[in-house]
């Protein structure tokens, strides 16, 4: 793939192209959205479970009716064909279509997959369904989670009945969304579903996650699915004193704990090493890793900041990074959004590169991208007309300067082919609750009103012209 700059005669400005049929849309996840958790057969999630603790999430916040999307999709659909979306990436509620986890499907979860695919066709968008986007059904929690094997088998099975009903009209199925955030935010530090605080259990959840994505890659390439993909978050990690070891280490644990096996078949000998010493290796069993090291056609990036690290000797471990002690995670000095994450667009390009240098079998996806701000609606007057507004000029400069890391990326010889705004809508921002909104459409939460922001508009004229204006 190669992007352009042209010159725009008689204006003196330029063009950024992005290659032809470089993919445009948009992101969501299932319990962020879609509300409706006690409706239709559905069971709990461990994201039910979590978020009614006191304690847990932002003021008490839950899923529990978030953006209405099981009720409203068709309305959200029209909105990403005005935009011109080309591609809808959305999660499938594991516990909608097995309540338990196993055994009984619930057709009416699979039904309302169904009208949303079909919904989707039928207004010239294509779906790109993830397969597990954090909703466990609470029955396998509770029978260990992903800390126990059997979980990983069961994603198999819950993988063949979803391509089973919706493989004739999808072509394109990613497995998990960020295994690391799943494992160690879930099973380590506990800031996320289930709640649990224990490093053995996050390792051990970070290979059956592994293992679930090549066993469900399989199920799915025996069922006849075209792409299989897998998303992670990745983050180029930087050391901002002279040494090197500690952004070593926290890269290893960061990335390569989930890109070696799954794209080499091996883990990194650091990691290896860390595990060992946080409850043992005895989970990895022969073949494990041939199992995971399944061909996929796309590697999803979920990419928001990079990681800055120094030396610091006697610094504890972090939460969520079991083996990082002596390592100081540095915060943020510059611009930052409503998350304290730090805007650095440079390393989108910086890892976007080092990705296709590094595993050049595999084509890029970047499968989530954006950032929180604190939006507010206006009443802007247009002629007599009162008309809400949400001017997001923050988000617009964010998603701009990434994607202008995207076209030089992929000007660098980087395989990327297509870009997904994280959010569509603002949505439930798992512990943060409600307060966060990533959205490029504004979501009213008490009336359920969609206002698409500014930098929706923006969006839909990126997408029409397939590129950025100017320098």
């Amino acid at each position: 793939m190669t992007a352009t700059t042209t010159a725009t005669r008689g204006t003196g400005s330029s063009k950024m192209v992005f290659p032809d049929g470089f993919v445009w849309g948009a992101a969501t996840a299932a319990y962020q959205i879609e509300g409706a958790v006690a409706e239709d057969g559905r069971g709990p999630s461990i994201w039910d479970t979590f978020s009614e603790v006191p304690g847990n999430v932002a003021d008490g916040h839950t899923g529990g009716f978030a953006c209405d999307h099981y009720h409203r999709y068709a309305e959200d659909v029209r909105l990403m064909a005005g935009l011109g979306l080309a591609a809808y990436r959305f999660s499938v509620a594991w516990p909608r279509i097995l309540p338990a986890g196993a055994g009984q499907v619930n057709a009416a979860g699979l039904d309302f997959y169904d009208r949303l695919v079909d919904e989707l066709l039928a207004h010239g968008i294509t779906p790109y369904p993830t397969l597990y986007h954090w909703d466990l059904p609470q029955a396998l929690e509770d029978a260990g989670g992903w800390a126990v094997r059997d979980t990983a088998a069961r994603f198999a099975d819950f993988a063949a009945v979803v391509h089973e009903r919706l493989g004739d009209r999808v072509g394109t199925w990613t497995t998990l969304n960020e295994p690391w955030v799943a494992a160690f935010l879930g099973y380590c530090s506990g800031v996320h579903a289930p709640g649990r605080r224990d490093p053995a259990a996050a390792f051990r959840a970070a290979h059956h996650l592994l293992l679930g994505h090549g066993l469900a890659a399989r199920a799915l390439r025996a069922a006849g699915a075209a792409e299989v993909a897998l998303t992670l978050n990745l983050a180029p990690v930087v050391q901002t004193d002279d040494g090197h070891e500690e952004a070593a280490r926290v890269d290893a644990l960061m990335n390569r704990q989930f890109l070696d096996p799954a794209l080499r078949g091996r883990y990194p000998e650091e990691v290896l090493e860390i595990a060992a010493r946080h409850g043992g290796l005895d989970h990895i069993r022969d073949g494990d890793l041939a199992v995971i090291h399944q061909p996929i056609d796309l590697l999803g990036i979920n990419y928001y900041n990079p990681s800055f690290v120094s030396a610091a000797p006697g610094e504890p471990a972090n939460p969520a990074f079991p083996g990082t002690e002596g390592v100081r995670f540095e915060p943020p000095t510059g611009p930052t959004t409503a998350m304290d994450w730090p805007i650095e667009p440079s390393g989108l390009e910086t890892l976007l590169v080092r990705l296709s240098r590094d595993y050049p079998e595999v084509g890029l996806l970047v499968t989530e991208n954006g950032a929180a701000f604190d939006d507010r609606l206006t009443g802007d007057v247009d002629g007599d007309v009162a008309k809400d507004r949400v001017h997001d000029d923050d988000r617009i400069g964010y998603l701009d300067g990434h994607l202008r890391a995207a076209h030089a990326a992929i000007s660098a010889g980087a395989d990327l082919r297509g870009y997904l705004v994280w959010s569509l809508l603002d949505n439930f921002e798992w512990a943060y609750g409600y307060h966060k909104r990533f959205g490029i459409v504004y979501i009213d939460f008490e009336t359920q009103r969609r206002v698409p922001k500014d930098s929706a508009l923006w969006y839909r004229d990126v997408i029409k012209r397939n590129g950025l204006m100017g320098e």
